[in-house]
């Protein structure tokens, strides 16, 4: 490994630190876009369960906001079960812009390396261009900085796509795990709307 990058030449740094971002970027959204921890499968359920006996009680909205995302959602609507159809759901939508800015969160970083490491990859390969046509003189041309020059540019090239490639893909898949837990949690966030009114009714 360390024989390779010593090939590539001091243009492959940017694409390794970029690829450990990368990397981590991917294992913390991974993991914090769970369907567990964002929107629990039948939380809504267990929180009308609580709400039908107690009451919307200081306590209930307390624990609830502690369940992540879809917690911080119901609990706004919990807050404010008292008040009309239309400020509840203002309530909710509140909240549910700032739950859908940390899911996001990260995912523009990750998309911006994506796209800049084709860009550092093609950096790379201009240097080593320009190392194959240095290695040219009056005299003939220099066997070693010709293969340090190639090297350079075929290694910077790859190492380039590699990072891209998967920094695509994933946050495309990010991108789109972020819509369906949001749909899943304006789906759940209606379920307490029409509960609490269908109860005043």
């Amino acid at each position: 490994m360390w024989a390779m990058i010593q090939a590539a030449g001091w243009p492959i740094w940017p694409l390794i630190i970029a690829s450990v971002v990368a990397l981590a970027l991917i294992f913390e959204r991974a993991w914090s876009l769970r369907q567990a921890a964002v929107a629990p499968p039948g939380m809504v359920d267990h929180v009308l369960l609580e709400f039908r006996h107690t009451g919307a009680t200081q306590d209930l909205v307390a624990r609830t906001a502690e369940q992540g995302p879809l917690g911080r959602v119901l609990a706004a609507g919990l807050a404010n079960i008292k008040s009309p159809r239309p400020v509840m759901k203002e309530a909710i939508e509140d909240v549910g812009r700032l739950v859908t800015h940390d899911l996001e969160r990260f995912l523009s970083a990750l998309g911006t390396i994506a796209a800049m490491a084709p860009l550092l990859g093609l950096f790379g390969t201009v240097i080593g261009m320009i190392e194959i046509f240095g290695s040219q003189n009056a005299s003939g041309s220099n066997p070693a900085q010709l293969a340090h020059g190639i090297s350079v540019a075929l290694y910077n090239t790859a190492m380039g796509l590699i990072v891209a490639i998967p920094s695509l893909m994933f946050y495309r898949y990010f991108r789109s795990r972020v819509d369906a837990l949001v749909v899943e949690m304006e789906q759940q966030a209606i379920k307490l709307v029409d509960f609490a009114h269908n109860e005043r009714r």
